[in-house]
């Protein structure tokens, strides 16, 4: 069965409370909310007015469709797949404020010799300099989720637009002493062409993801089974995986997971080497 999530069953928590807005539910199907191949994600190309990043599973354990392409993406340097002919894992966290479970997480990425990118934004940076600095530290990337968490697709202005990734660069490098990579992730997983043109222009990459689960609600944390039941059928070869280190369930079973994703052949790689 094709398995299209549409924008309908996004999930939205406010920005304020600093994790990312907006994720594609991949997991949640709608009754009759299967669509032929032709209309699917696959064919689509980077949309000119602001959308939401959705993904189309066709196959188990098979990378999905973005409702943009991976080649339409690329020519705005934007990717959400790796080499999908290599059993890579990318791993990224989105991290929009501490909640006491990033030290497990970085104990468990330490332990498999894994490397990840976490997507901060400017509260991070302010209120928990300590893990920031252990990010670098142990060799993670730390990447541009804007300084504020806005909508970037409703900036037009581009003096608007480059202030929020450059003032969360200046809080890294104030911190740090070094530059910020430049790897951008879009707030609330909105885009449009202009929005890739423009962080483009600025010397991003930005990172989509083809796999995630929902993991962002403290208040209502998967069980460990309801998190292996998503993540462990639904990885492919290239995936670059989205998780959110707000997560108990994350920090809870992040070391088992990585062990079973090892067994099944995977090995993980830096955001660099999707980029190269």
């Amino acid at each position: 069965m094709f398995i299209t999530i549409t924008r309908d069953t996004l999930c939205r928590i406010g920005a304020g409370a600093g994790v990312c807005a907006l994720l594609t539910a991949l997991f949640f199907l709608l009754p009759g909310e299967q669509q032929p191949a032709e209309q699917t994600a696959a064919d689509a190309a980077v949309p000119a007015a602001a959308t939401d990043w959705g993904l189309s599973f066709q196959t188990e354990g098979q990378p999905p469709a973005g409702n943009a392409s991976a080649e339409d993406l690329r020519q705005y340097g934007a990717f959400y797949l790796g080499d999908t002919s290599q059993k890579t894992i990318y791993l990224t966290f989105d991290a929009g404020y501490e909640n006491g479970f990033t030290p497990a997480i970085l104990d468990a990425l330490k332990k498999h010799h894994a490397p990840a990118c976490f997507f901060v934004v400017g509260n991070y940076i302010d209120t928990a300099p300590e893990l920031v600095q252990r990010m670098v530290e142990e060799g993670h990337i730390v990447g541009n989720h804007t300084l504020h968490h806005p909508d970037m697709s409703a900036i037009a202005d581009e003096q608007a637009f480059a202030a929020e990734l450059g003032g969360l660069e200046e809080k890294f490098t104030a911190l740090t002493g070094q530059p910020m990579p430049k790897f951008y992730r879009p707030p609330q997983g909105k885009f449009s062409e202009e929005n890739l043109k423009q962080a483009q222009a600025l010397g991003y990459t930005t990172v989509f993801w083809s796999l995630a689960y929902v993991d962002w609600y403290t208040d209502n944390q998967p069980t460990d089974e309801q998190a292996f039941s998503k993540l462990l059928p639904r990885i492919h070869d290239g995936a670059v995986v989205l998780l959110h280190s707000t997560s108990e369930t994350n920090a809870r079973i992040l070391d088992e997971l990585l062990t079973k994703w090892e067994q099944l052949g995977y090995s993980f790689a830096p955001l660099t080497d999707l980029t190269a």
